[in-house]
């Protein structure tokens, strides 16, 4: 089954999904798409990693707000890609984590999703890190 692509800088159309969002690890939901998934999703505040309301938080930043090692960020994806193998029944909406605030590329971020489960849906500019990583298999 192929992925499936949402435009870059949309929300979700219709109920069912979980956000997924980068955060930074105080859990402090103040801008981008972590003000969103606490307006819009209920993400809590205090939780900077892992379920929270209907939005997933990937840490991209520490507690003090700096930047997290792309491993560090390469780490919360794979734990997000375990969670989203293990809820086959629920519609993830990834957006481009850590390619705002946290300052990473497009090209660091979108091949760490690659083994992502079916529920996921990812950002349109995602589509040719994705596409291409997944057929050189």
């Amino acid at each position: 089954m192929p992925r499936n692509y949402h435009p870059d800088n949309t929300m979700p159309k219709g109920n069912g999904w979980v956000y997924v969002f980068g955060s930074n690890l105080a859990g402090r939901h103040g801008a981008g798409a972590a003000k969103a998934a606490h307006v819009n999703f209920g993400a809590k505040y205090g939780v900077g990693e892992g379920p929270t309301g209907k939005a997933y938080a990937i840490p991209t930043k520490d507690r003090h707000l700096k930047t997290l090692s792309l491993d560090e960020v390469r780490d919360g994806i794979l734990a997000f890609i375990n969670f989203a193998h293990s809820k086959p029944e629920t519609l993830f909406f990834i957006t481009r984590i850590g390619c705002g605030l946290a300052n990473f590329d497009d090209d660091d971020i979108a091949p760490c999703f690659v083994g992502a489960p079916e529920n996921c849906s990812f950002p349109e500019p995602w589509r040719r890190y994705l596409d291409t990583t997944e057929t050189r298999t």
